[in-house]
């Protein structure tokens, strides 16, 4: 029989937090010092012997970029959301990972070959480690701020609906996501990527949400081009976490003047040859801790008033929906949120809270995820091995997926 007193145990021991989340609090002073000091460490301070000038030199400049990131992004992320403040802490989060990564990588494995294979004395070997690190670091700064910055390349795929009527084969749907508006002024780049989409001729076209980073208000000038994307049925749009940072609902209202339907836990009717798609929306999993009133992801009051018997496709910001969408018997949940990891390898870290990181994936008997790998990126402006992406999903019944 369960008493007063075991209840009130068992509350506390839900309610202490577990040693992974009393962990996760210091992440926030430990990752700055560990991104910076190993680096340090590795290319100055590992048998290099360097003269002194380059050795203190070397090991300020380190000191700087510790001292610099965090006070930067506070400034630029916080309270007071300076731009140029955000634009130097988010680059040199970038530059810190990279060179951590690589600071890693080859030091441990470029020294080991090194060794094995006779190269030099212990000398020689760091100071080739350095070396190393630094090339391949600026090269792929230099690579990442690029791929960063381009026009998204179109990713075409096929996707077979088994309830999907006849009458709506070849149905195309873009996805854009992910567009992270923010201190670098893209309006240009924002204009670019709506022309690129209205040449794919879509039926329908999504945003998943992120739309920027800062109200609507401050960012209209980026965002204006989405009112120019063209759809033949309808151009739907849900809400991410960033919103939820930024007054969301300035974010809804604007789209809906721009011409996109929020899809605020409801849904629209697709219809072409007879046969009809559901198109539902949700708002993303962290609206309803945001405190925003009428904010919140309601799976069930999306879809109410829907026929059972017709295929789902429904928008949700974050892959993680896709057990309550599975449960549901969804039949494809779009998302975005991931950005394919951005700069890798943070995609293994990206792996602990989402169940996929990019792509297409089946979970239980029915319900298919794509998710994509985001159209801007956040923060760091870098794209290292996690390309950006415009997709277009052509969806087919009674026939076998192919990606294109």
């Amino acid at each position: 029989m369960e008493t007063s007193e075991t209840r009130s145990a068992g509350e506390a021991r839900k309610a202490r937090p577990s040693r992974l989340q009393r962990l996760m609090r210091y992440v926030p002073l430990i990752a700055p010092v560990l991104l910076w000091a190993v680096p340090c460490w590795v290319l100055l301070h590992t048998g290099q012997r360097w003269p002194l000038p380059v050795t203190l030199t070397g090991t300020a400049l380190f000191a700087l970029g510790l001292a610099a990131m965090p006070l930067a992004m506070v400034r630029g992320h916080g309270r007071r959301q300076r731009d140029g403040a955000a634009i130097v802490g988010d680059t040199l989060l970038g530059v810190s990972w990279v060179l951590f990564t690589w600071s890693v990588l080859l030091g441990v494995l470029l020294r080991l070959a090194l060794t094995v294979a006779g190269v030099g004395d212990g000398q020689g070997r760091a100071r080739i480690v350095t070396w190393a690190v630094l090339g391949v670091g600026a090269a792929l700064l230099m690579w990442g701020y690029a791929e960063a910055r381009r026009v998204p390349r179109v990713r075409r795929l096929d996707v077979r609906l088994p309830r999907l009527g006849a009458g709506l084969d070849g149905t195309r749907v873009v996805l854009i996501t992910d567009t992270h508006y923010g201190p670098l002024d893209r309006a240009r780049w924002s204009a670019r990527v709506c022309e690129t989409v209205n040449t794919l001729e879509a039926d329908l076209v999504c945003h998943t949400g992120d739309i920027a980073d800062g109200t609507a208000e401050r960012r209209r000038a980026q965002a204006a081009p989405l009112g120019t994307v063209r759809a033949v049925r309808a151009r739907v749009y849900v809400t991410g976490n960033h919103e939820y940072y930024s007054e969301a609902q300035g974010w809804v209202d604007l789209m809906d003047e721009l011409g996109w339907e929020p899809l605020r836990n409801r849904h629209l009717l697709l219809e072409r040859g007879g046969d009809t798609l559901v198109v539902a929306g949700v708002d993303d999993v962290t609206a309803e801790s945001s405190g925003l009133a009428g904010h919140g992801a309601h799976l069930a009051g999306a879809l109410d008033g829907a026929d059972p018997g017709l295929p789902v496709l429904l928008l949700a910001h974050q892959p993680k929906f896709i057990d309550r969408a599975a449960a549901h018997g969804i039949d494809l949940q779009l998302s975005g949120h991931t950005h394919g990891g951005q700069i890798w390898p943070f995609h293994h870290l990206v792996r602990i809270d989402q169940p996929t990181v990019a792509g297409l994936s089946r979970h239980g008997a029915r319900t298919l995820l794509y998710t994509s790998r985001g159209t801007g990126f956040w923060g760091p402006p870098f794209r290292v091995f996690a390309p950006s992406e415009i997709t277009l999903l052509v969806l087919r019944s009674g026939q076998p997926s192919a990606a294109s």
